[in-house]
């Protein structure tokens, strides 16, 4: 007897939790003068929030001034991929014990620069789903 895998599975918000925190690059997104805009980022995860260092500029700015973004990371092998999406708001760090906490994460860049400002996504949603690779099943056309 064969065993039926669906395709799609929704993850729960812990698996969303441990699968944001295996990957160091995903995707923001916020909204700038009504227009989508999507910057790569290096994170971590700390105290289930997002935490990213940035430099004074575009992405700074377009993730506090609304505060509402979202957040997406995403992986695949040969067999499975899975998406995991943050829905919430960003706000630049100041308070100095949160500051120290930032600072011990191990949070490195791919590029090089001065990145003084640390950035906190406090997710109001995450959401997350697990798909399974296979072949589309054939169509019955009339």
């Amino acid at each position: 007897m064969a065993l039926h895998v669906e395709p799609v599975a929704i993850l729960s918000e812990d698996e969303c939790w441990y699968l944001l925190a295996s990957r160091t690059l995903g995707r923001l997104v916020t909204v700038e003068a009504g227009q989508p805009e999507i910057f790569p980022v290096n994170f971590v995860v700390q105290r289930r929030t997002v935490l990213f260092r940035t430099a004074d500029g575009r992405k700074l700015l377009s993730a506090v001034m609304d505060g509402r973004v979202a957040f997406e990371v995403d992986d695949h092998d040969l067999a499975e991929g899975w998406s995991v999406v943050v829905k919430g708001t960003a706000e630049l760090m100041s308070d100095d014990a949160d500051l120290e906490r930032a600072n011990r994460a191990q949070l490195l860049t791919w590029t090089s620069g001065v990145k003084d400002h640390y950035v906190r996504i406090l997710g109001t949603e995450i959401t997350g789903r697990r798909f399974r690779f296979g072949t589309e099943p054939e169509h019955e056309f009339s």
